[in-house]
């Protein structure tokens, strides 16, 4: 370590993997104000965050498939906090927002744009709700990030038209609710598809599937425009966190052929 140069401590790495999960991996850069806003916030330079961020993407098993390298200088804490998230995301990412929450001197539905007041409706569990709402949200986030705020079959770019799609769905998967390697941005057309099992990714070669229920003699215009004419492509991969061929799997055996 350099004369000067200050520790990183277990809590500021831990709010540093929150953001490299919400990051597009093209945008962890010094320049990026969502990591000037961030050393700020922890009294660090810009560009130490982006180093440590390249810290954890030499971590980051997606990378290396695709032999990309991140920074060569992670130290034994940062691999011991890697391995706490992606060995366990549903809790690591939800003390993590505790602990980004409490840093902005803020509450953890302040964070994440939640209103307790919307949560009242009659016969349900506030405080469940809440976390599941919390859960989400972050899901969503990481998801979008992942694909930088695109459909990974069309492109489409308007986030108010993308879905954090669960490969496993939310439901029969606890342990993977949180993984972003459980998840696929889609638009909302495609989403519901998928949902239904009339479209799959390929585990083997990430190629897109669709099932011949869509595949109706006479086809309206629409089904070939949407929906064929993506038969056999490669969805646009990520740069991080690459969709689970274990969880894509599950989904091609519910896929409807």
């Amino acid at each position: 370590m350099k004369e000067g140069q200050k520790l990183w401590t277990r809590d500021e790495l831990i709010l540093a993997i929150n953001l490299y999960c919400k990051l597009p991996f093209g945008k962890m850069h010094s320049r990026n104000s969502e990591i000037i806003s961030f050393a700020n916030l922890i009294a660090r330079t810009p560009s130490s965050i982006a180093l440590k961020l390249g810290n954890f993407a030499s971590f980051d098993p997606t990378l290396k498939e695709r032999g990309i390298k991140g920074a060569s200088n992670a130290s034994k804490l940062d691999k011991q906090i890697w391995d706490e998230f992606y060995n366990n995301w549903d809790i690591a990412l939800i003390e993590s927002e505790k602990l980004l929450a409490k840093t902005k001197h803020t509450t953890i539905e302040k964070l994440n744009d939640i209103e307790i007041s919307d949560l009242t409706k009659e016969g349900l569990d506030k405080k469940r709700l809440v976390k599941t709402r919390i859960n989400q949200n972050i899901f969503r986030t990481m998801v979008l990030a992942t694909y930088d705020n695109s459909c990974c079959i069309t492109g489409i770019n308007n986030p108010e038209l993308l879905i954090a799609s669960h490969i496993v769905p939310w439901s029969k998967d606890e342990k993977n609710r949180l993984n972003p390697t459980n998840g696929l941005c889609l638009n909302a057309l495609h989403d519901r598809a998928f949902d239904k099992g009339l479209i799959t990714i390929s585990a083997k070669d990430y190629t897109i599937r669709i099932s011949s229920k869509l595949k109706i003699k006479n086809a309206v215009v629409n089904i070939n425009l949407n929906f064929l004419k993506f038969e056999g492509m490669e969805i646009s991969l990520p740069d991080k966190f690459l969709p689970s061929k274990e969880q894509l799997k599950k989904h091609n055996d519910y896929f409807k052929p």
